[in-house]
This record gives C-alpha cells, structure tokens and sequence, in this order.
C-alpha cells in the first residue's frame, strides 16, 4: 500500500508542475484518437516488482458531456516481470478497457483529468516462479479496473501531448501464479494489479461548437464570419469578437465599422454613441467630428438646447454649438436666428447703442432696427436721453410757437395744489423735452372746471401751474424758460356740464412762447 501512495503522490505532483508551467486551455475538440508508449511495474503478492520494458498504446476518445469525456483502449504487450529471487517471473497482458475521463483542472494550454474505467485484460505467464500457488491459472482473461491522473499539454490546435499514470486492479491473483498475503502466507490474499505510465499524442478534430479563444463565437461562427479563432479581438478595437457580432452587431474584422472615425470600442465604451453610425444624433456632424473637433455631444442634435442643431451652429451660423447665447446678449443664438432674425454673433445688430437682449425685452424695440420709431433719432439715444424710442413725436419738439399741448395725467389733490405721485411719469417726460431742447420757453398755464367762484378758481389754478413750474425747476430746469400762469375756468375744452367735460377741464398746458 506504501508504494501505491507514493506513486499516486508522484502522479499528481508531475502534473501540477507542468500545469503551472503551460502557456492556454486543452480539450477534445469532438472527437479524437492517441497513439503513446508506456511502462508497468507489477503489484503482486510478495511486493512491487521490478520495471518492466516498453509497451504500446492506443485509444479513441470523445466527448460525452462538458468536462465529462469517454475512451477506448488498448495495450500490448504489457510485460511484468519479477528478478533474482524465488519469486521471479515474466508474464505478458493484452489490455482491452473502457475508461470515463473527467477534466478538472483547466490552465491555459493545459489540462488535468482524472479516469477510471472497466476492462478486461488477457494474460499469458511466459516465465513461471519456482513456488507455484496451487490451483492457479497460467493464462487466462480477468477483469480490470484502471484509475488515474492524466496531464494533456497543446502543441498545436489539433496534436497534443497526453502524459498518464494509474493504478490497474486486475480481478485475478493468477498473474505471478502465486498467491497469499505480503508476508507470503496462503490466506487472505490480494488480487494482483500494476502500476503504469503512458506518454503519448493525440491528435483532436475541431469541435465546431468550441470557443478556444474565448470570445463567445464557436468555430463554426468565426469560420463563418472570417474572423481569428485563436485571437479573441480579430480587428484589434478592444471588444471581443463575439461581443461585436451578437450584442452591438458590428463588424467584428474593422476597428471602425460605421467609419465615423471612432474605433467602435471607444464608441460602445466611452461615448455611448451607436458604432453602427456615423452620426448618432443626427445633427449633420458625424460623431468624430463632434467629440474631437467641435467638443459637442455626440448624443444631442443641440448639445447647447440654445434651439439650433450642431450641424447648423457650426456650418451655417458660425456660433459656439455649446453656448446658448454665444454673443452675450440675452438672447438665445436659436431665438436671434429663428425668431428676430438678429445677428447671434452680434450683440447689437443694428448698431444703435442698444444689445439685441435690451431691445426685445425690455424696450420692445425693432432690434434689426437703429430708429424704430422713425422720428430721426436712433433707440439708443432715445433711451440714453430719456424719450420714448417707440414714439416719433418726442424726438423732437414737435409744438411750434404759439401753440400749446396739454400735459394729460398731471393731477392734483381736490383743492389743492399738491401735485399727486401718478402725475410724475407725464411731468418726467414734460422734463426731458425742455432737457432735450434747451432753447424751447413755455408758459404753463393752469385750468379749472366752472364748479366755484371765478377768483377762487383763478387762484388754485395760478396755484397748480406755480406747483408744476417748482416741479420742473427742481429737476434742473431753468426758470427763466418758464412762467406760470393761472386762467381759472376761462377757454374750457370740454363741457362743464358733465362729469367727464369738467375732469378734462381742469389741466395743466405748456404753451410754447419760443
């Protein structure tokens, strides 16, 4: 039992050494047949014996299921032979057996498997002891059970090396035709076995349905599809042959399938772009164009959502496709394109003074427009000074002299002469056109309605104009440009008989003297 220790010891550590020492995984590929010489040393009763000489071997092997492979065998002559003592014998074996092989140890180009079988072996003991056991047989056929470790190491894609050792239990303890226990007693005897080692090639056809390298397409496929069988990435892109084929349907011989310039490994990895064209988004700019020029999104149409696509920004409007509002103007490049036809590129097309931004949205002017109003000063100016750039008619002073204008919205307390907090928009812009035109003297008159006695309603009337005259000499007027004047309910421009007529009635009216 000793020796069978240690050569199983042996097998095992023999294998294991050269396993770690191989280069990519081994199988059967379908089927395959083996042509190898081997050794034995007989196991029979009074020890092991001695070597004996070479034999030949060989077998057809297939596969059964996954790891799971089954072999035919045949060995001869398998000569075991005992020398130089009383037990001294040569017996020749023709083995015939049936093993199932299980793989269990895949590394790189190398595989490890362990067998175990049923046979029969015919023996024929040429040179017999000179103590012969009793009722022994000195031919005859016999049960055999082989086990063992065995080490396949690829050379090729189809020719290996097959490196095995077992033990074989033979059903018979005829085979040295004595028989007994190790102390050579007649009782209780063991039946004989062998130990023997075998190397050998073996030549595998290809499995259409493996995938050696790995890349989840079987042979068959690659065949189909030109590809390396032995090469996991045959166009060098960084994704796997099988990888390409069944989950992103490119073509897994060109690095660029859809020839966007971007290797569809970068595409699939990096950008999550479709490597099966070239311009993912549909904005007119293919993807290499975006990610490596233009800096773009390659998965938007319109990277910036500033209303126009990439394409358009770059090619037709020459505006920065990832900056919404690529002059600084307040609007949108798609707004100023689209819908006010400006300039994107410009802050203020029309050159008035005024960004496009300001013009739109907040002094409702014709941005494509310097003078929207037409009254012969441009809308800059018109906001600078202060006037109304969306009406001509304070461009300039428009009443001549000797003509008066009734300053509409100017209010006062019942009674009184308090000017009221709504009168100050009308008295703001009375005050820009005297600012505007400094050579302009007015005489401002103040009116009542007929409610009342005529002095007292000359009086708050002189009052009321006095107020507006302070007023404006506040804000810088000069006073010399103005005088005020009180009129009372003289020259009425409605009906005093109404509610309405007597309101408008009671107004303040700049009468143009120069």
């Amino acid at each position: 039992m000793e020796h069978r220790n240690s050569f199983f010891l042996l097998i095992v550590v023999l294998c294991l050494a050269l396993v770690l020492s191989a280069p990519a995984q081994v199988k059967t590929h379908g089927t395959a047949f083996g042509l190898a010489v081997g050794t034995a040393i007989g196991d029979s009763d009074p020890g092991t014996d001695d070597f004996s000489g070479i034999y030949a071997n060989g077998f057809f092997r297939y596969v059964l299921i996954g790891p799971l492979e089954g072999q035919m065998g045949l060995s001869f002559p398998v000569s075991l032979k005992r020398e130089d003592d009383e037990f001294a014998y040569r017996t020749v074996i023709t083995s015939l057996d049936y093993r199932l092989l299980l793989r269990f140890l895949n590394v790189q180009q190398a595989s490890v498997y362990a067998y175990g079988g049923l046979g029969g072996v015919y023996y024929r003991v040429k040179e017999q002891p000179s103590q012969i056991s009793p009722e022994t047989d000195p031919s005859g056929w016999a049960l055999n059970s082989p086990v063992g470790l065995g080490l396949q190491f690829g050379l090729s894609d189809r020719v290996s090396l097959d490196v095995s050792g077992g033990y074989n239990f033979v059903y018979s303890d005829d085979l040295n035709l004595i028989r007994g226990d190790d102390d050579g007693g007649t009782a209780d005897y063991d039946d004989d076995a062998f130990f023997n080692v075998v190397a050998g090639l073996t030549f595998s056809g290809e499995d259409e349905n493996a995938d050696p390298d790995k890349d989840g397409l079987t042979n068959k496929m690659e065949k189909q599809l030109g590809t390396n069988k032995n090469n996991p990435d045959s166009d060098g892109d960084g994704l796997l042959d099988g990888e390409e084929f069944t989950t992103h349907q490119t073509d897994p011989l060109k690095v660029d399938s859809d020839g966007d310039g971007l290797s569809d490994y970068d595409e699939v990895k990096t950008h999550n772009t479709n490597p099966r064209k070239a311009d993912t988004d549909d904005d007119g700019l293919d993807d290499k164009a975006e990610v490596m020029t233009y800096g773009t999104d390659p998965l938007k149409a319109d990277t910036d959502g500033d209303g126009l696509n990439d394409k358009d920004e770059v090619m037709t409007y020459k505006t920065d496709p990832k900056k919404v509002d690529t002059d600084g103007d307040m609007l949108s490049d798609g707004d100023e394109a689209l819908k006010y036809k400006t300039d994107p590129m410009k802050m203020d097309s029309d050159g008035d003074g005024l960004n496009d931004g300001d013009e739109v949205m907040t002094h409702k002017t014709d941005p494509n427009k310097a003078d929207t109003d037409g009254g012969t000063v441009n809308d800059g100016m018109e906001v600078n000074r202060g006037s109304n750039p969306l009406n001509p008619d304070d461009d300039v002073m428009k009443v001549a002299a000797g003509a008066s204008i009734v300053l509409e919205g100017v209010t006062f307390a019942t009674g009184k002469a308090d000017i009221t907090p709504e009168s100050e928009e009308v008295l703001n812009k009375a005050y820009q056109a005297m600012k505007n035109f400094p050579d302009v003297v007015v005489e401002i008159r103040g009116y009542t309605d007929s409610q009342g006695s005529r002095a007292s309603n000359v009086s708050l009337s002189q009052r009321r104009a006095d107020a507006v005259r302070q007023w404006m000499i506040a804000k810088g007027i000069d006073g010399s440009r103005m005088t005020a004047k009180g009129y009372g309910p003289d020259n009425p421009i409605a009906d005093n008989g109404t509610a309405e007529g007597r309101a408008k009635n009671r107004r303040i009216e700049f009468y143009r003297v120069k």
